[in-house]
């Protein structure tokens, strides 16, 4: 068996958690639930302080803490101010830093900023100490008599001071996260390392094809139209293994499918937990790295197609990107491509799904990038770099695509590059391109 087997089995809830990290509006929202619960505790918490000094006699402390109310209401009104203007100043340099990305990197990267974990972080915390303060100045009261008083907001004060603490930490994390956010070297970095976590947690077929039965059915998808951006794979094994079948998946991952379509092919006798099983397959409007071994290398080749365009110029970008396009593909060719198949607990395989190829990914690293990189000595002479070190990666059954783009990149030079000491410039290889 050539598959690979060691890697992590996919769980039930992994597409909902995926689907959750791409959206901006699950984390704040769980930050106000979870700021009314952590006001309740306080609140009670406050009263039973006022309530247990109050049965101890102790009424000096009492008129102590209600003394300074006045003072803390003060402060409590000030930053449920200031955290407004706070959120306000977030909003805006998160559209301004998803605009210039946008537009000099590519459209692909927003998903990047909707996904960072320090930026819902940031607007969950500002958000929760808003709504936290302006339940705090309910708590208030106008009884100055501290044998009459209920309750002291005094823990639900300095609670908020230090909300406000750590809002000003992760402002200054926030601002940092996004100004990096806004450089190619770090958003390059970002696509690669969610690519090769992708790329290594997903199974990938082997040379010698497993023996599946005849086909009997298919699945056709019903719902909106849309790129499909991945399906519930521990679910598809589970009714595969109860009905003794195999499914087939017959679209990629990625790609664009219509109300109608067949998404699953089913091999054996189909039972009657099929009928909704076309669900499991997850719509959306973009493409996403979920499942999908093949966008990151789209994302790094878009970015570095913009920095060779014309009206941007700018090779050094596209020498950065290629630099992680290398690491993807180092990666890719030491590991089994083609068809993916999806195990059982017993090693029955329960589900086929089919992945880019070697030559797919080298291709889409490699073609339009190669395409667009005549006339720019630097970003040539990286690219024959990177076919040379690939070349001393890969089987030799993985390298006829490599010598094909060679042979395709000194065809294009010799076209267009008259010259015989500039042609033999541009095809010199050089890891930095131009030093």
């Amino acid at each position: 068996m050539n598959d690979r087997t060691s890697y992590r089995r996919p769980r039930f809830l992994a597409p909902l958690r995926e689907h959750l990290r791409d959206t901006l509006w699950f984390a704040p929202t769980l930050g106000l639930i979870g700021s009314v619960a952590l006001w309740v505790g306080v609140s009670e918490l406050d009263f039973a302080l006022v309530r247990y000094l109050q049965d101890a006699g102790e009424f000096e402390v009492v008129a102590d803490f209600t003394s300074i109310t006045d003072e803390l209401q003060t402060i409590v009104t000030t930053i449920s101010s200031a955290m407004m203007t706070f959120i306000g100043v977030v909003f805006s340099i998160s559209l301004v830093a998803v605009q210039m990305a946008s537009g000099q990197l590519t459209p692909r990267v927003v998903r990047i900023f909707v996904r960072s974990r320090i930026s819902k972080a940031t607007l969950t915390v500002f958000l929760g100490t808003f709504l936290f303060s302006l339940l705090v100045l309910t708590s208030y009261e106008s009884e100055s008599d501290p044998k009459l008083v209920k309750s002291v907001p005094f823990v639900q004060s300095a609670l908020t001071l230090f909300l406000v603490g750590v809002s000003l930490v992760l402002f200054i994390a926030y601002v940092s996260s996004t100004l990096r956010l806004m450089q190619v070297g770090p958003v390059a970095d970002r696509i690669a390392r969610e690519s090769l976590r992708e790329v290594l947690r997903q199974p990938t077929g082997g040379k010698d094809a497993v023996d599946i039965p005849a086909e009997s059915a298919r699945i056709s998808y019903h719902g909106r139209p849309g790129v499909l951006r991945d399906v519930n794979v521990a679910w598809l094994v589970r009714v595969a293994r109860r009905n003794g079948i195999v499914l087939r998946l017959i679209p990629r991952v990625g790609d664009y499918v219509v109300p109608g379509t067949p998404v699953l092919a089913v091999h054996g006798e189909a039972g009657r937990e099929l009928k909704a099983v076309g669900l499991t397959a997850s719509v959306g409007t973009e493409r996403a790295t979920s499942q999908d071994i093949g966008f990151g290398l789209r994302q790094l080749s878009d970015i570095a197609l913009r920095a060779l365009s014309p009206a941007v110029n700018d090779p050094t970008t596209a020498v950065q990107c290629l630099d992680r396009i290398v690491l993807l593909l180092s990666t890719m060719a030491r590991l089994p491509l083609g068809t993916a198949y999806h195990r059982d607990a017993k090693g029955a395989v329960r589900l086929v799904q089919e992945v880019p190829g070697w030559t797919d990914l080298v291709d889409l690293g490699l073609a339009e990038i190669r395409g667009a990189s005549i006339g720019s000595p630097q970003v040539t002479r990286r690219l024959m770099a990177a076919l040379d070190d690939l070349m001393l990666l890969t089987s030799a059954e993985r390298r006829e695509p490599l010598l094909r783009h060679r042979e395709l990149m000194a065809q294009a030079v010799a076209r267009t590059v008259p010259e015989a000491a500039e042609r033999e410039f541009a095809l010199r290889p050089d890891r930095q391109g131009i030093g």
